[in-house]
This record gives structure tokens, sequence and C-alpha cells, in this order.
């Protein structure tokens, strides 16, 4: 028979883990598959097509660190924070599947899957790991009438700031609220392309960013994540301007077909080129500092 090595270094037959982990396994495919199914309409909606990358990077973030979570010493007494944990998932998962209601679906997906590791590995476990399900809430649906009240204030600010831009540099632009006028076309700022959920979507991308490179210089990490709300708004300014010459140049048919898919290519790649860039300033004015400091405690010397 297989063996294998389970935490505490003690040989362990390999029938014995399927045992242990297959009634798990299967319970959570049962219960989410469906939930995933349901999403997998609503992420082709422009303004949820983050979720699944967000699963996947989250997914991931806590494959990575795997060989951590494996080497922490077996659960020792009842994890009642785990079994609070699953009681907490399963009812959000009742309330969303039986009343519809996404977010509901989604949070019970979160909170059954951190249960399993509170459950199995213990509360250090999910402190390795937590950034993970803190990533994974920027899946969840907000409220409409939410959405609606942030979004149009947001809408307003991008097409202001866009018509100022492109009527700055000679385009024939007007506007009137979110409605654009180029030329012979008019253009609705809609809410994929200026609105909240936009906006959390690359504020998500900037989190992820930092927890991967993990700076150590807090002043790095503070400016950053701050920066990260205006480096999203310059974004969708960006998305908002090609989508409206491309409609100038090209027609209408062309800034609502491919070329609007690839606008929001532009999206994501000009809000990482920001991050990025901005970063590296950053980084040059903390290394300009420590040789400063370092300069000035020589000469004390």
């Amino acid at each position: 028979m297989t063996q294998t090595t389970n935490k505490t270094g003690i040989a362990m037959p390999s029938r014995t883990i399927v045992l242990e982990w297959a009634p798990i396994v299967f319970g959570f495919l049962l219960l989410f598959v469906p939930t995933m199914v349901t999403f997998s309409d609503v992420w082709m909606h422009e303004d949820q097509a983050h979720g699944p990358i967000i699963l996947a990077l989250s997914s991931w973030l806590i494959a990575r660190r795997g060989k951590e979570i494996l080497a922490l010493p077996p659960v020792s007494g009842v994890p009642v924070l785990g079994w609070l944990c699953f009681v907490a998932g399963m009812l959000c998962y009742i309330v969303g599947r039986s009343q519809e209601v996404l977010a509901g679906e989604m949070l019970g997906f979160i909170f059954t899957l951190a249960s399993v590791i509170l459950i199995k590995f213990g509360v250090r476990a999910l402190r390795i790991v937590w950034f993970a399900f803190f990533f994974m809430l920027f899946m969840v649906p907000l409220p409409g009438t939410l959405v609606a009240m942030l979004t149009m204030p947001m809408k307003m600010a991008v097409s202001y700031v866009t018509e100022h831009l492109l009527f700055w540099v000679g385009y024939p632009i007007a506007r009137s609220g979110v409605i654009l006028q180029i030329g012979q076309y008019q253009l609705l700022v809609a809410d994929a392309c200026a609105g909240l959920q936009t906006l959390l979507a690359l504020e998500s991308l900037g989190l992820f960013y930092l927890n991967v490179v993990q700076h150590t210089s807090a002043f790095r990490n503070i400016v950053l994540a701050i920066l990260i709300i205006p480096i999203s708004f310059t974004a969708n300014v960006l998305r908002v301007m090609t989508l409206t010459l491309i409609t100038y140049y090209f027609g209408d048919a062309a800034g609502q077909g491919f070329l609007h898919g690839f606008a929001g290519m532009v999206l994501f790649v000009s809000a990482l080129v920001l991050i990025l860039s901005l970063d590296t300033f950053l980084q040059w004015l903390v290394r300009r500092h420590e040789l400063k400091r370092g300069a000035g405690l020589k000469a004390v010397v």
C-alpha cells in the first residue's frame, strides 16, 4: 500500500487521506458547483468580469502557502471558531440560494472555505492565507441601490475630465451629464466604463500587487495603497477617452464591437503601468532618503 507522511512525520496510508478528504471535497463541490455555474453568467457582464480573475488569483495565493500550512502542528481540541464560521457560511448559502441573493451565495462560499481551513489546520493556517480570503470579498456583488448611488458621481467626474482633456487638445466634444457628444456621435458613459465595480476591480488589482511584492518600507506601502484610488480613477478616464476616440475615428460600430473590449484591456493595462511607475518612483524616493540618512550618519561619526 502506498504510504505518505502526515504533519507529525508519521507514515500514513494514502487511502486514509482519501477517506478523510473525499467527503469534504464532495460536499463542497455539491454545494458550490451550482453557485459557480450561476456566477459564470454573472461574470459574463462587463462590470463583474473581474470575478474569475480574483477567484484564480485567490486560489494561487492559498496554494503557494500550502507547504507552510501543512507544516503546522495538528489541531488540538474542538475548533469552535471553525464550526462557527461553517454555520455562518451555511446560513449565507441557504439564504442566498433560496432567495437568489448572489452576495449571500458568494459569502457562503468564502466562509465555508475558510471554515475548512480552520477546522482542519487551525487559526494559524488562516492567518497565513488571510489576504486570499479578504481578496475574495471583491467577488461579492454589491447591492444595486448602493452601486447606483455611488456610481453616478463617479461617472459624472469621469465624463467631466474626459470632456475637458479632449477639448483641451482640440477635439469637437461637449457633455450633457454623463452623455458625451463628439463629432456626430453620442456616447453614454455606462456603469461598466466608470462605475463602482470597475473601481473596486482596480483597487483589488493594486492590493494584490502590494501583497505579492511585500515591500519592507511602511512609507512605500501606505502611499501606494492610498494612491491606488486616484490611479483607478485615472485608468477609468483613459478607458473612456479611448472609447470616445475609437468612436470618433472608426464609427459607432467599432466603439461598441471588438474595440470596446480592447478598451477594457486598456483600463487594466494602464492601471498596472501606473501602479508600477508609481512604485518605481516611491522606491527611488526611499533609496534617496536612505542614502541621505546614511551620509548624515557618516558625517556625524
